[in-house]
């Protein structure tokens, strides 16, 4: 009976210390599994993004003597999705809700169900005197076959000269009452097929800015109401 009186508080020691011992590898296991857990939900997320982000928060860029206040959803590389001074911007959006990526619009930015409807816009500073509506008559008219052929909705399509430069593009121009006429390059044949925006135009907005947005060809048949949103969405995004 002594001997057994002296080995209890022993036992006691030894079993408290074991399950302490017990206790934090149980707690570092729930850590790491914790810790697991979320970076693989953030990995898998930005796996599933494929460099999209559904964060609408606004960022503001300047170039040159302006400034863009656009939420970065809707800014298309990951690297400008911050506040500062910057040579050039890129936007993509959809059509014709005129929004960022998000969850409801993944179909449309991914293309999955083959239905063009992203128009992507690019901001930088004038180069040219004109923009693509007054480089008609004294640029694109010289550089064009006569006649040309009716396109979508009153577009006249003309296709270029082989001196031109303009390898496999056409010239889209739509004529408006008291307005400067629509003037677009699209790509023709099967590099037309192969991109996702094979038209592009460019416009002046903002105080020194050049905008060039591109757009699947299909929304030519929409070109008036386009252009119109197009350039109002720009002067929006625009600290005036």
């Amino acid at each position: 009976m002594p001997r057994q009186a002296s080995e209890s508080p022993d036992f006691e020691i030894v079993n408290s210390a074991m399950m302490m011992k017990v206790f934090c590898a149980f707690a570092a296991l729930a850590l790491l599994s914790a810790s697991i857990s979320l970076g693989g939900r953030w990995f898998g997320h930005t796996i599933a993004m494929a460099g999209y982000t559904d964060d609408t928060t606004l960022k503001e860029i300047v170039i040159d003597n302006d400034v863009i206040s656009a939420p970065a959803n809707m800014i298309r590389f990951e690297k400008a999705r911050r506040n500062g001074v910057a040579s050039r911007l890129d936007l993509y959006m959809r059509w014709p809700e005129q929004d960022g990526y998000s969850e409801a619009g993944r179909t449309a930015f991914n293309n999955s169900d083959g239905d063009k409807r992203i128009v992507f816009l690019s901001f930088e500073p004038r180069v040219m005197t004109r923009d693509m509506s007054d480089r008609l008559d004294p640029i694109y008219n010289a550089l064009t076959i006569k006649p040309g052929v009716p396109g979508p909705e009153g577009v006249t399509l003309f296709g270029f000269t082989e001196t031109s430069g303009y390898l496999n593009e056409v010239l889209a121009v739509g004529a408006r009452a008291g307005e400067p006429p629509f003037v677009a390059r699209c790509l023709s044949g099967e590099p037309a097929e192969e991109s996702l925006a094979p038209c592009e135009r460019d416009v002046f907005v903002g105080k020194d800015l050049s905008l060039t947005y591109r757009f699947p060809r299909e929304l030519l048949a929409d070109w008036r109401s386009l252009d119109k949103a197009v350039v109002a969405k720009a002067t929006a995004l625009l600290h005036m």
